[in-house]
């Protein structure tokens, strides 16, 4: 499972080099090292591998726009591995619109922004991970989790 994401700072212009660098480092080198390592156990497991991406990585978005490039990257970066290694090793790529969990955005966390059930539940966030894991090879590619209420692609 390759979870990395965060959010530092939303504008552009406000943004510094160092919140910049934060969550590039993060949410981009965090999933190409752990990837890196994880491959050759994998390949032995025959496992699967398994990203974390966002709604935000799949539809523009005028606010956090780093953010989002972040998430581009984590399924540009999976679809990738998947080419190279994909007959060796599964790969699969779990969208989730905004789940009410820590993540912070604006120094608001989604937990306390949102009501339980307004948005997607950490759990259900689990059980897809879970789904896609036990799946043939290849048989699950990517996966969206979408708010109960409405199918919005530019969700958090």
């Amino acid at each position: 499972m390759n979870n990395a994401g965060l959010a530092r700072g939303s504008s552009i212009e406000e943004m510094t080099t160092e919140a910049y660098r934060t969550t590039m480092a993060v949410n981009c080198d965090g999933m190409f090292y752990s990837t890196r390592a994880a491959l050759p156990h994998l390949r032995e497991a025959e496992g699967t591998l398994v990203y974390l991406g966002s709604f935000a990585g799949k539809a523009p978005r005028a606010y956090n726009p780093v953010y989002a490039a972040t998430k581009y990257w984590t399924r540009g970066f999976a679809k990738s591995v998947s080419a190279q290694v994909g007959d060796e090793v599964a790969v699969s790529i779990v969208n989730p619109a905004a789940v009410r969990t820590e993540f912070e955005v604006d120094s608001e966390q989604f937990k306390d922004r949102y009501a339980p059930g307004e948005v997607v539940e950490p759990e259900e966030v689990g059980e897809a991970i879970a789904y896609v894991a036990r799946q043939s090879p290849s048989m699950v590619h990517e996966l969206d989790i979408y708010n109960r209420d409405k199918f919005v692609e530019s969700d958090p």
